[in-house]
């Protein structure tokens, strides 16, 4: 008999353990379509009128890496797009170009396709929806990775990240346009905006040809007002089966003249290198000002505590590398944004910096000039001869990633050509003459002193450049690189 009520008792308990987990999961899932519900804040249903839209009208978005920015439009009732609103981006990873293979970090660039299918409302980082990467493009040419979404929390691993606020009110425009029948939003993933000014700088970048690719459909959305039709071809994509209307190639041409225009007046082709992606210049105000868990708060309030990702790499802009007519680097420095004006200003200050050099050189040898030819060499004279040290050597920003520190490097390995010693005095006498000692007096007569080997030989030995810093492809770096629940939007890797 206590057999029987011990069995049953754990019959009990089983049933219980299971209605209680199965009210876990029916509560989990009324807080998902909760979620999915949110309405459109009635600030963009005042926004939409005043542009003559409405909610059931179908929508298109485009994002800009560079700008760290996400615009969404919505179709008239004319037929054109007109823009709504743009959002400032709060995270996104890698850096400008397309995502190759899993791990990378990198963002996707191009044009995809978002179904009803492919929204979550119940992402770990509030709402999200997958861009669905990789799209026919991309498996043409064999590259890898999954999940790659746009969500909420101010982190990336491979994603674009908005804010909380920013992601539920997005979420709520497109699915109030699939409601309303449209089957996919177009979004348009790019690296920049294509300006004839962004184009002529990164003339010479290896992404070049993709970029100009993803313009022949950028011009025909500018130009139409319309999404273009895409489908791949040869890997490429092919956009409105190849056709251009006059429109569309007048502005091409104009594009290409200015393009011409800006290089000849002597525009520098350069390639921008992130620590790891970045973000809009409102966000970086907070993170410096408050710290990474004050911007993490702000930004942060229906997900899960996640933590910025890499607050390190955010904290100062890109290296501008300045590329030769063979696009190879010439020059690298670190600008304070990736803001046109900040890049040019790191690009004048790298054209500037030869100039100081020589300017320095000249000063020195006004300040110290050179000995006659006959006393140089002639050991009769001092009955030593010494390697002269080498000029004060001129101090070169090195960068260093994640952070813009800089180090002392020595302009120039060569020594100078050889001195006698003066008769009046040794010479380390001479190099510390100006400096005061106490207790310390000039010696009478100079002081015969043995011969001393140079530390400075005569040619550079062992020189090796620098190592260049790794990528950090495979970093796990916060708790977005933790694995997560089906269907999450942050899997361990991208």
């Amino acid at each position: 008999m206590d057999g029987i009520d011990d069995v049953a008792f754990k019959q009990l308990a089983l049933v219980a353990f299971v209605a209680l987990t199965l009210g876990a999961c029916e509560e989990d899932r009324y807080r998902g379509s909760a979620r999915h519900n949110i309405p459109i804040p009635s600030a963009t249903y005042t926004l939409m009128a005043e542009k003559g839209m409405s909610k059931d009208q179908p929508v298109l978005i485009r994002s800009y890496k560079k700008e760290s920015e996400l615009e969404v439009w919505k179709r008239k009732p004319s037929g054109e797009y007109a823009l709504l609103k743009t959002f400032p981006m709060c995270r996104w990873s890698g850096q400008l170009g397309p995502k190759v293979r899993e791990g990378d970090r990198m963002a996707p660039e191009g044009f995809y396709a978002i179904s009803a299918a492919q929204m979550n409302p119940n992402s770990s980082y509030y709402v999200s929806f997958n861009m669905g990467y990789p799209n026919a493009y991309d498996r043409s040419l064999g590259r890898t990775g999954a999940h790659l979404m746009v969500h909420g929390a101010c982190s990336s691993a491979g994603c674009y990240s908005m804010t909380d606020d920013q992601i539920g009110e997005i979420y709520a425009l497109l699915r109030e346009a699939q409601n309303a029948g449209q089957k996919a939003v177009q979004m348009q993933a790019l690296p920049f905006r294509m300006t004839p000014e962004n184009l002529a700088k990164h003339r010479l970048d290896s992404n070049i040809a993709f970029w100009k690719n993803l313009k022949e459909g950028t011009d025909y959305f500018e130009v139409a007002r319309d999404e273009p039709q895409v489908s791949v071809s040869g890997g490429r994509y092919v956009f409105n089966g190849g056709s251009a209307t006059a429109a569309v190639q007048q502005k091409r041409q104009q594009d290409d003249s200015q393009v011409a225009a800006l290089v000849a007046k002597g525009t520098p082709a350069i390639k921008l290198v992130y620590d790891d992606g970045d973000q809009h210049s409102s966000f970086k105000q907070t993170l410096v000002a408050s710290g990474s868990d004050s911007l993490n708060k702000s930004v942060s309030w229906g997900s899960r505590d996640v933590g910025v990702s890499r607050p390190d790499a955010l904290t100062i802009g890109p290296r501008v590398v300045v590329l030769d007519d063979k696009g190879r680097a010439k020059a690298t420095v670190r600008a304070a944004s990736a803001d046109n004006d900040a890049v040019l200003a790191a690009i004048a200050s790298a054209a500037e910096e030869p100039a100081k050099v020589e300017v320095a050189k000249a000063e020195a040898a006004k300040a110290d000039p050179a000995k006659p030819e006959s006393n140089k060499l002639d050991p009769s004279k001092t009955g030593t001869i010494r390697q002269a040290a080498p000029s004060a050597a001129t101090q070169v920003a090195k960068v260093l990633p994640g952070a813009a520190q800089q180090a002392p490097v020595l302009a120039s390995a060569t020594p100078a050509a050889p001195v006698a010693a003066e008769e009046s005095q040794p010479f380390y006498q001479r190099a510390l003459s100006f400096v005061p000692l106490i207790g310390a007096s000039r010696p009478a007569a100079p002081v015969e002193a043995a011969p001393v080997a140079s530390v400075v030989p005569a040619s550079p030995t062992n020189v090796r450049a620098p190592v260049p810093p790794r990528r950090a492809d495979g970093l796990r770096t916060s708790q977005l690189d933790q694995p997560a629940a089906a269907f999450a939007s942050q899997p361990t890797l991208r």
